[in-house]
């Protein structure tokens, strides 16, 4: 009896802690303007909000939850989770669907089809709460399966389509993927939702807020390390006029498209090496050609490549005509120091693009490199002699 008296103090004041840290986390993302931990960062302020909005709900949940820590009576207990239940449905659910289509910044995606996919659930869960009852559950267990499966479905294929649009747009992808992130949430939503409809009594509770605290902050990470990607289209400023092509448009938009870009981005990107500014992107470049994102985007289309591949392309470029001048010149240079000096930030992100321009890593390069200059040293000394 008294293990038992401790065994339940113990876990009130676990799951007050949880309740308590859900509440500051909400708290710290919703009135605090600017990263605390990653304050190089700019973070996307409608993924702050509603994840600040979000977490708040967890804590809610909590609260509503709470009144089972000291039921006695079954009835009670039912209750408590019928009541509970439907007030999941009516936040915490539909707003983790918000918090993952936040992340995608590529557009503005409409929020209203939320409520109408998990209103079902609610209006079932309140039918449910009325007869004091779980007559229903069968049936919106179904529709909550196949309710996921579709979710499932439709994120991968925009989590694929805003990998593309990154790629189409952006020379550097630090901190602005989040296919892996989409990965580790959806992992633990499910890991929630399986424990919650087991049929094999209640799931561990411990169990249960060790999984609320690694969601809040892996939440927490990552609004504080995903960089704002936001367009502020300013009049005048994303788009500048070109001598000799035809500007007919009331904000200097050239508005028939040049026959070909080559010349163009060598005169204003190869050649003064624009490639080596971090995060420069379609859009800035563009400008300094004098077009705009469309019709740029369209002329990589037409090559085969994307945005990111040609400015890497041009930086691992850079990075052989830096090391064979080292080499050249009999000195040693670390590899991460030239690939930074190439234009990376990141050494993942250099071996990634060698390996994809060149068809080997660049250790392998550098040793092939290095075999041929010997024999061509050899071949020299040979012929000398």
């Amino acid at each position: 009896m008294y293990d038992q008296i401790r065994e339940d103090i113990l876990f009130i004041i676990f799951y007050s802690v949880v309740t308590a840290m859900a509440m500051m986390t909400s708290c710290y993302l919703l009135f605090r303007r600017g990263n605390a931990f990653s304050t190089a960062i700019t973070t996307p302020e409608r993924l702050r909000q509603w994840t600040g909005v979000f977490i708040a709900s967890i804590a809610l949940n909590h609260v509503w939850y709470m009144p089972i820590l000291f039921a006695t009576s079954s009835d009670d207990i039912l209750m408590t989770e019928l009541v509970g239940g439907m007030l999941d449905n009516l936040t915490v659910f539909p707003l983790s669907i918000v918090v993952l289509l936040v992340m995608l910044q590529d557009r503005r995606r409409p929020l209203w089809p939320i409520v109408v996919m998990t209103a079902p659930i609610a209006l079932g869960m309140a039918v449910c709460v009325a007869k004091r009852s779980v007559a229903l559950y069968p049936v919106m267990y179904v529709y909550v399966v196949a309710l996921v499966g579709g979710l499932i479905i439709y994120m991968v294929r925009e989590v694929r389509h805003y990998g593309r649009w990154l790629r189409d747009n952006y020379a550097d992808l630090e901190h602005k993927e989040v296919w892996s992130s989409f990965v580790v949430l959806a992992i633990i939503l499910l890991m929630f939702g399986f424990y919650e409809s087991s049929d094999d009594g209640a799931p561990n509770p411990y169990f249960m807020q060790a999984l609320c605290v690694v969601l809040i902050c892996y939440l927490l990470w990552r609004v504080e390390t995903l960089s704002d990607l936001s367009i502020h289209k300013v009049s005048g400023y994303e788009v500048a006029s070109l001598s000799g092509y035809e500007v007919t448009s009331p904000n200097n938009l050239i508005t028939s498209q040049p026959k070909d870009f080559t010349s163009l981005l060598k005169q204003h990107c190869e050649e003064p090496q624009l490639y080596l500014q971090h995060d420069i992107s379609l859009a800035q470049l563009a400008k300094q050609i004098g077009t705009n994102r469309s019709y740029l985007s369209k002329y990589f289309a037409l090559q085969g490549i994307t945005y990111n591949a040609y400015i890497n392309d041009l930086r691992i470029q850079h990075f052989v005509k830096l090391y064979h001048e080292t080499t050249a010149a009999r000195q040693s240079a670390p590899t991460k120091h030239l690939a930074y000096q190439s234009g990376f930030r990141s050494y993942s992100t250099f071996n990634a693009a060698f390996k994809q321009s060149m068809g080997m890593t660049a250790r392998e390069w550098m040793h092939c490199s290095g075999a041929e200059r010997n024999d061509s040293t050899e071949q020299q000394n040979t012929s000398e002699s």
